[in-house]
């Protein structure tokens, strides 16, 4: 495997381990520092103990998604757009309790960062993930596809349901902290669709192996 070919694979991987390791530092953070129970969002613990965390884990990702490029040139963007939506999202924080006017403008761009943020991994994992370079799928890469997908589709529906809870049932809800769930699952499905990229999981056997288990 050369060098570039392990470049692209660290960095995919970066970006799956970074996913993963968001939700839980932040809630298993401030539990440990602070205490006190769930926030409503993921997009809160910007104004815990948890803040600086917060920040460097989403500049991270953008710096990892900026020097990521795939199969052609739509990915390169969508990966641009994914990385600044991604540092807006840590450099634009949500709205607190009692906002400004200036607060509130803060938080507004922080919503649209978000959206675009999720919104172009969700296009990743429904239409760039699944392209092949092959002619032929591996069973392997038939797993893949799906995998990526299912994810792609988790992550729609979860930003769908944020939206339908903070519109019609935020008030009856509150206690049960959905949105920091949602965001969560969503984040989740994203990170393991990384992983995946970065053949952590369900990389194609070796060729010989391949070759080996094909019926005569």
């Amino acid at each position: 495997m050369n060098a570039l070919v392990r470049s692209y694979l660290f960095l995919r991987r970066g970006i799956g381990v970074l996913g993963f390791a968001l939700p839980i530092l932040m809630i298993a953070g401030k539990e440990v520092l602070q205490g006190g129970g769930l926030l409503g969002s993921l997009s809160g613990y910007y104004y815990s103990d948890m803040r600086n965390v917060f920040v460097g884990i989403l500049c991270a990702m953008g710096v990892f998604l900026i020097s990521y490029r795939g199969y052609g040139r739509v990915d390169d963007v969508a990966a641009d757009i994914a990385a600044v939506a991604g540092i807006g999202v840590a450099l634009f924080p949500t709205s607190p309790a009692s906002p400004t006017g200036t607060e509130h403008a803060i938080g507004v761009a922080h919503l649209v960062f978000a959206a675009v943020f999720f919104l172009t991994l969700a296009f990743f994992c429904l239409f760039l993930f699944t392209k092949s370079d092959g002619a032929v799928l591996t069973p392997r890469k038939k797993a893949r596809n799906a995998l990526y997908r299912a994810c792609g589709v988790v992550m729609l529906v979860s930003l769908a349901l944020i939206v339908v809870v903070g519109f019609f049932f935020d008030d009856a809800t509150a206690s049960l902290h959905p949105t920091v769930w949602l965001e969560s699952l969503a984040i989740f499905a994203f990170a393991l669709a990384w992983l995946v990229k970065g053949e952590t999981l369900l990389a194609d056997l070796p060729r010989s192996r391949s070759a080996a288990a094909q019926p005569a």
